[in-house]
């Protein structure tokens, strides 16, 4: 069964984005996507967990230059702080324990499409001061490297917290946060756009039917 991230797709505001609704917000947000997505900006998502900032992230990336391209998804708050580097960067072979041989980051994997960093807020400060570097000049450097590599992603964040809370408490680089929001596209709660429901509940009858549809010519 799908979650409410998932079911945004379905609707009448941007069915063509998969982002709808019928609420204005959704509306708004569709219309936002579509002025963006055109563009290399940077773009903060923000919202609480499961109203489908990934969705959005996917559909900027999807309708944008660079939808032919590898989009690579980040959560930064699944990532032990010991090893974020060099998932993000990645590694030269010896240059920790255990780093066997050279690694890719997901910025490199990345390269001539989008980054989806989700989380963004668990970003640990070490982190926030490589990834400031990649958005003002594309350069980064893998761990136990020197060399300067250079990468031409699209970044696309996405949080739950409060980031200027974050800074004012030293937790989130401001330099970082100022710069990650050009663009803050704010996803709101269901509760506050009850006229999505009807579009939801549609949706889920739907995808029931066509499931019990599928189990039914499999038995």
């Amino acid at each position: 069964m799908a979650d409410a991230g998932r079911i945004l797709g379905r609707g009448s505001a941007g069915g063509d984005l998969g982002i709808t609704g019928e609420s204005v917000e959704m509306q708004k947000i569709a219309e936002v996507v579509r002025q963006v997505a055109a563009t290399d900006i940077t773009v903060l998502i923000t919202g609480e967990s499961g109203v489908g900032k990934e969705v959005v992230a996917k559909a900027i990336h999807m309708a944008s230059p660079r939808s032919k391209k590898p989009l690579i998804t980040v959560n930064c708050g699944a990532i032990p702080e010991g090893i974020m580097e060099s998932e993000l960067f990645g590694h030269e072979r010896g240059s920790f324990t255990g780093a066997s041989d050279q690694r890719k980051g997901y910025f490199e994997l990345a390269d001539g499409g989008t980054i989806f960093l989700d989380e963004i807020g668990e970003l640990p400060l070490s982190a926030q001061v490589k990834f400031l570097r990649i958005l003002e000049n594309g350069e980064y450097q893998r761990v136990g490297s020197s060399a300067q590599r250079k990468v031409n992603v699209r970044v696309i964040a996405a949080t739950n917290k409060d980031l200027e809370v974050e800074v004012r408490y030293k937790r989130f680089r401001a330099d970082l946060f100022y710069r990650l929001r050009s663009v803050n596209i704010f996803v709101p709660p269901l509760r506050d756009r009850v006229e999505d429901i009807p579009v939801l509940f549609q949706y889920f009858v739907d995808e029931i039917a066509e499931w019990s549809e599928i189990w039914r010519d499999l038995s």
